[in-house]
C-alpha cells in the first residue's frame, strides 16, 4: 500500500527544485511517467527555466517516457528503487533517450533528503 501519493511526491519535488535550482540550471526536458497501480495515469514533468513543473495528463512531446507502478514511481522518486534493478526485472520500461533516463537519475538524487524518504521508513 502506498503510503504517500504520487502529488504529495511531485509537489515537494517541485518545491525543492524551486528552492535550490542549481541541479537543474540549463536543463531543459520533457519525461512522461505512464503509471499503473491506484493513481494510474500519465503525469508530464517538465524541466525548464530553472524550476520543474507536472501535470496529470501530456501537452507536450517527451523525451523520455517511464512506465512503472506508482508504488515503484514513489520508491523511484524517493531513491529506494535501483532503476538498473528494476529495468531488468521489468518494474521499469523506458522508451526514448536513455541518456534522459539516466540524467532524471542524477537529478532525483540530487533531490533526495529523508522527508522524502519518509514514506518507506
Amino acid at each position: 500500500m502506498i503510503n504517500v501519493s504520487v502529488e504529495a511526491i511531485l509537489v515537494e519535488l517541485a518545491q525543492k527544485i524551486k528552492a535550490n535550482p542549481k541541479p537543474i540550471r540549463g536543463f531543459f526536458a520533457v519525461y512522461h511517467f505512464v503509471l499503473g497501480g491506484e493513481e494510474n495515469g500519465t503525469y508530464e514533468i517538465k524541466f525548464g527555466n530553472d524550476e520543474a513543473t507536472y501535470r496529470l495528463g501530456i501537452t507536450e512531446q517527451a523525451g523520455c517516457t517511464l512506465e512503472l507502478s506508482d508504488e515503484n514511481f514513489i520508491k523511484l522518486v524517493q531513491g529506494t528503487l535501483n532503476p538498473a534493478a528494476a529495468l531488468v526485472t521489468g518494474k521499469l520500461k523506458i522508451k526514448g533517450d536513455m541518456g534522459l533516463s539516466l540524467k532524471l537519475q542524477t537529478l532525483l538524487y540530487s533531490y533526495q533528503t529523508s522527508s522524502l524518504r519518509a514514506g518507506n521508513e
